[in-house]
């Protein structure tokens, strides 16, 4: 008791010091934070109470009376706040035009303070631009609420619309392009010619495997769906790994099929670590060139992962009881990481299974497929070994 006295004395003295005012509560941090410094309160904001001081204090005021954690913004994006042209007001009606409440619109200008730095003829004209491959207002707010500066953060409006009408062109969905658009808007901000550059290599390389029209645009359907950064990437990584898995001896039909499994992991390819693998891979199963090429067919993961990720793959299935001779017949099980297949075979044998009797393909696909997979071994578990209303076959 005594030494809480004595600290509370102690405080009161030190209040009562500064300026020779009477004693009386410090201004709060939240209130510097909102509405800037004060003389005596520069202290409460660090190192910001000089960029603070340039801030536009209307602007700041807006985005209070939204309820927007300012302080949020003056962290990651302080400098949208010196800016003089910001429409912090009219951003909020546009959100609110799409939908949006008053809790998805602060939510949204504190983690994308660029939004209210454009004004309502850019927001109008983007919504435009958005619309065209949207359903609706309300799947538009989804997006926006859910990757704010994909809507906000990108400009070049004439690339945008040129891409979006090129990848429609090539027969890409509304819903393709639109996600397209929302998880990689850098792809739109190119010139429509470096798109079609590398679309075209693709193009050229498949039909002249001998894939046909119809099942390349399937499969670059397939390929932008689940890489679309492949855009990004330069033509000459595609030509160079495509040229040295034609090396290794297989026929164009193969190598068609091996671009068609690899999708976007045939332009991270590297040579060294091909090779690396392969040699591994080679004398792991005591196989020769031509018997490495079907492995490498069930298997593309031979061609990009390292020597160490597939030593250690397959050490754990040899762990957990799989021989050499089942990898072989199965090597696309060393897709899987070493989790997966302890927790796979470890439900497997909680059936009274071994591993060693089943075919490996049981450990294979996703989550799904293994399910499937498990569901039947389940079954033929509970199947009695005989049928109890078949008639018994009695020789007269």
């Amino acid at each position: 008791m005594y030494k809480a006295n004595m600290l509370t004395r102690v405080i009161r003295q030190l209040l009562e010091s500064q300026k020779g005012l009477a004693f009386r509560p410090l201004v709060p941090p939240s209130y510097c934070l909102i509405f800037g410094p004060r003389e005596q309160s520069k202290s409460c904001l660090g190192t910001d109470a000089n960029n603070n001081s340039k801030e536009n204090k209307r602007t700041v005021e807006q985005l209070y009376y939204l309820s927007v954690n300012i302080k949020k913004i003056r962290q990651v994006k302080g400098w949208v706040l010196s800016k003089d042209a910001a429409y912090v007001e009219e951003t909020a009606d546009f959100l609110k035009s799409l939908g949006a409440g008053e809790m998805t619109v602060a939510s949204i200008l504190e983690r994308c303070p660029e939004a209210f730095l454009h004004d309502p003829v850019e927001l109008d004209a983007k919504k435009c631009l958005w619309r065209s491959v949207c359903s609706s207002d309300d799947q538009l707010l989804k997006i926006i609420e859910k990757f704010p500066e994909s809507f906000f953060s990108y400009k070049y409006p004439e690339n945008q619309r040129a891409n979006i009408n090129y990848f429609q062109d090539l027969g890409l969905n509304k819903k393709i392009v639109c996600r397209l658009l929302t998880s990689s808007p850098q792809i739109f901000c190119n010139s429509v010619e470096d798109n079609e550059h590398i679309i075209s290599t693709l193009e050229e390389n498949y039909l002249g495997l001998g894939g046909s029209e119809a099942n390349f645009k399937t499969w670059l359907m397939k390929l932008l769906s689940q890489d679309p950064f492949i855009i990004l990437k330069p033509p000459s990584a595609l030509k160079k790994n495509l040229h040295f898995i034609q090396r290794l001896g297989f026929c164009d039909h193969d190598v068609l099929k091996l671009l068609s499994n690899l999708k976007g992991f045939i332009f991270d390819l590297n040579c060294n670590t091909m090779e690396s693998s392969m040699l591994f891979t080679k004398k792991v199963f005591e196989c020769s060139d031509e018997e490495l090429k079907p492995i490498i067919l069930k298997f593309p993961g031979v061609l990009y992962y390292t020597v160490p990720v597939l030593e250690e793959r397959l050490k754990c299935l040899l762990k957990e009881g799989a021989s050499l001779d089942q990898v072989k017949a199965c090597p696309s099980v060393l897709e899987l990481t070493t989790q997966i297949v302890e927790y796979r075979i470890a439900k497997i044998k909680s059936l009274g299974h071994k591993i060693k009797d089943q075919n490996l393909e049981v450990l294979n696909g996703t989550k799904k497929d293994f399910e499937v997979s498990y569901g039947r071994l389940q079954v033929k578990k509970m199947r009695p070994l005989f049928n109890p209303v078949a008639p018994l076959q009695i020789d007269e």
